[in-house]
């Protein structure tokens, strides 16, 4: 017994924590206070260009160079570190701590990060998918701060969710917990997540882009125009940013196109209410950037089909911003901290 104390208690009294970020682009390493707050917590960071043609091997071996190089270059030891969190996209098992071939690095199959990292460093790392990290960070550092119950949306070029229910990550039984965006919300509408009229189809920016794009092709066939594109040829260019900007001028094609958004996500919103009566809804990326375009039939919505004790959940856009990209990974290790680490 005194023996497992002796041991938490120098768990507790480490200082410093470390951040991985795995992404099909770029991958990222960071080395954070184990106290602190979102403005003061990064001490250092190192990032590299992914290169997924090259295979996960390199990669990983970066990664692990770039952790050991980040702990040097701050005059630490590995000794020093308290935990890793890593963040990448899924599907992973996060109880194994193996990447799953997520779409971004197609060849990442069984890759056991977790293994690799403790295993070159002796310290404890932690594996979550990219939206239960930003909903980690979102929850200790950003607008969810001090709530047990919330949903992260990332809303970004996806849709997907992350669950702090009763004070805790919630990642379900197969790490599938969150994949909201396969959600069918219509029996017909833009593809997402591989099925039309999901949520994701709806609600991201490849779907608001593909909803424009045929909007505006119905636009010019009936002989009207949109800000979105002068021409028929134009139409492939259409973007959810740039259908935005054209909402913002005036052009009511676009802005009935961000209605109609409005309305699928708060339709979505209801449902995720019902079921799970958070005390908020946190959404980032489109949300945070666009709201003022979805709030007003989004409410709408919400409130025509939720029950009136959910309803009024309240909807929040992500406060860290770009910031919470390199937050997540950190998200992940305090998070691990806090539990008390591994037995």
């Amino acid at each position: 017994m005194c023996a497992v104390k002796s041991e938490v208690i120098c768990y507790n009294m480490k200082k410093y924590i470390m951040g991985i970020d795995i992404g099909g682009t770029k991958c990222a390493v960071l080395l954070g206070r184990a106290q602190g707050d979102a403005d003061d917590i990064i001490i250092d960071k190192l990032r590299f260009e992914t290169r997924v043609g090259r295979g996960w091997r390199a990669v990983t071996e970066e990664l692990l160079d770039n952790v050991e190089e980040i702990i040097k270059k701050n005059a630490l030891s590995p000794e020093d570190i308290l935990c890793a969190g890593i963040s990448c996209g899924g599907p992973l098992d996060s109880r194994r701590g193996v990447i799953l071939a997520p779409p971004n690095l197609p060849d990442w199959e069984c890759v056991p990060i977790v293994d690799m990292i403790e295993e070159r460093f002796g310290f404890d790392a932690y594996l979550q998918n990219d939206a239960n990290a930003c909903a980690l960070a979102e929850w200790k550092f950003g607008a969810g701060k001090g709530l047990r119950n919330m949903i992260f949306l990332t809303f970004g070029t996806g849709m997907g969710a992350g669950l702090i229910l009763d004070g805790k990550l919630y990642s379900g039984t197969n790490d599938m917990a969150g994949e909201v965006g396969h959600m069918r919300i219509a029996a017909d509408g833009p593809i997402g997540y591989g099925k039309r009229g999901s949520f994701e189809g709806f609600c991201s920016g490849g779907g608001i882009g593909r909803l424009a794009q045929e909007m505006a092709r119905k636009t010019l066939e009936n002989g009207g125009s949109t800000l979105m594109c002068k021409t028929a040829e134009d139409i492939e260019n259409i973007t959810a940013k740039s259908a935005a900007e054209a909402a913002e001028n005036g052009d009511e094609t676009a802005k009935e196109v961000y209605r109609i958004c409005g309305e699928k996500l708060g339709e979505g919103l209801a449902i995720l209410a019902d079921i799970l009566d958070p005390q908020a809804i946190i959404i980032g990326s489109i949300f945070a950037r666009s709201g003022h375009l979805l709030k007003g039939s989004m409410e709408k919505a919400l409130h025509r089909e939720a029950l009136s004790q959910t309803a009024g959940c309240r909807i929040i856009p992500a406060g860290l911003g770009e910031k919470i990209g390199d937050l997540a990974s950190l998200g992940i290790a305090l998070d691990a901290a806090a539990n008390g680490g591994k037995a």
